[in-house]
């Protein structure tokens, strides 16, 4: 098996965990609403993204494209971004709201540098990266209006 496939496979693994511990409280409608549900499956969904296309520029990397290089870091960096996000939704932290605000602004510098690139893995990456960044601005201005208290 290839490192990439490697990689995402384990990638996919964490997502599914992030994303069964938010289908557990989707059973209970008080922890989520729908601004959180949407926003943890953008994030989730990002996250992959951003992971593959990392390796994708890697790839180019390596085979002499070096112009790849900034995409990769900012891939690999807003999928940090975006898991982090998705970790402290699901956990219903209080600091979701500034996660979500800063997941929000790493998605608009990887987009931006996506769409400098023209094929259909750097497409994809800016789309899950717009996608995200709309949903968490919704979720951190959603939390904004909320008092969120741990008890």
């Amino acid at each position: 098996m290839k490192r990439r496939e490697i990689l995402s496979v384990m990638s996919v693994g964490a997502a599914g965990l992030i994303a069964g511990a938010s289908e557990a409280h989707a059973h209970h409608p008080h922890h989520h609403d729908k601004v959180h549900g949407d926003c943890l499956h953008a994030c989730n969904d990002c996250a992959i993204v951003c992971n593959e296309t990392y390796h994708y520029c890697f790839d180019h990397i390596k085979d002499g494209h070096p112009e790849h290089s900034k995409a990769a870091q900012l891939a690999m960096d807003c999928q940090e971004f975006c898991k982090l996000s998705a970790e402290l939704m699901a956990r219903e932290s209080p600091m979701m709201g500034m996660a979500c605000s800063a997941c929000a602004d790493a998605c608009k510098l990887c987009a931006e540098e996506c769409a400098k690139h023209n094929d259909p893995q750097m497409k994809e990456c800016e789309e899950a990266c717009k996608a995200c960044e709309k949903s968490c601005r919704e979720m951190a201005e959603h939390m904004k209006g909320h008092q969120h208290h741990t008890d």
